[in-house]
């Protein structure tokens, strides 16, 4: 009697290596499997919630946003204070993770080099922390969004993804508890503080911000006006 191979189990009286090695695969086709398919379903539908939201112990309040009804300068801002380069990389800043690795090396202040589309695979698909593997997961799903998605759905969704103070994820939900409206009416200033926030914004101030963040908002918001007149963000309205 011929026997059959299935999806579900290893051929029979194969050896212990074999077997596993079968497992792996079946394990990896299955995982590039699900990648794509919430890639392809997240290009379309807002992203409901993310496994950040998802542990959060103060709760989750957000309010998805069509980036045509997110104000401009939020999107100069990020670029100005997160991703200078997002128009022009695919995925990876290589000059500023090298950057970024010389200057933690000299200690102080720790450093990322993460782009806004790395930083959107991450918030999205994985977990928060550093460790190889979560960051070989981010780059692949990275390169998926850069591929599938296009510049202007990473930037939508790294709007309304981002942590934006405790328990407030996307700049809808930052604009309406900071300022009292929409994030379809933030200044320049509004707007650069807000992404002043985004790298910790569970310890730093976007309302009465004084120190680093409050230098460091002052500098996003003389950048963004640079942004704007460089075209630097084209790629998120072409």
């Amino acid at each position: 009697m011929k026997r059959f191979l299935t999806w579900s189990s290893a051929p029979r009286g194969s050896s212990w290596r074999y077997r596993i090695a079968w497992w792996i695969g079946r394990a990896i086709l299955l995982f590039i499997g699900a990648s794509l398919f919430f890639v392809l379903l997240f290009k379309w539908v807002p992203v409901p919630v993310t496994p950040t939201m998802v542990f959060d112990p103060h709760g989750i309040t957000k309010d998805w946003t069509g980036l045509s009804r997110i104000d401009r300068n939020m999107v100069a801002a990020v670029i100005a204070g997160e991703d200078a380069k997002f128009c022009t990389h695919h995925g990876f800043d290589t000059a500023a993770i090298e950057q970024a690795w010389e200057r933690n090396q000299r200690g102080g202040r720790i450093r990322g080099g993460s782009t806004i589309s790395q930083q959107t695979a991450k918030n999205v698909f994985l977990w928060q922390g550093g460790g190889y593997f979560r960051k070989a997961l981010e780059a692949w799903f990275t390169v998926l969004i850069e591929q599938i998605w296009g510049k202007r759905r990473i930037m939508e969704v790294y709007l309304n993804v981002a942590e934006t103070g405790i328990g407030t994820y996307g700049v809808e939900a930052g604009a309406q508890r900071y300022y009292r409206h929409s994030a379809a009416r933030l200044s320049t200033v509004e707007a650069a503080r807000i992404a002043a926030a985004l790298p910790s914004p569970k310890k730093r101030e976007v309302v009465g911000a004084t120190g680093f963040t409050r230098r460091h908002g002052n500098a996003i918001a003389a950048r963004s006006s640079v942004v704007r007149r460089s075209d630097l963000d084209t790629c998120v309205y072409d």
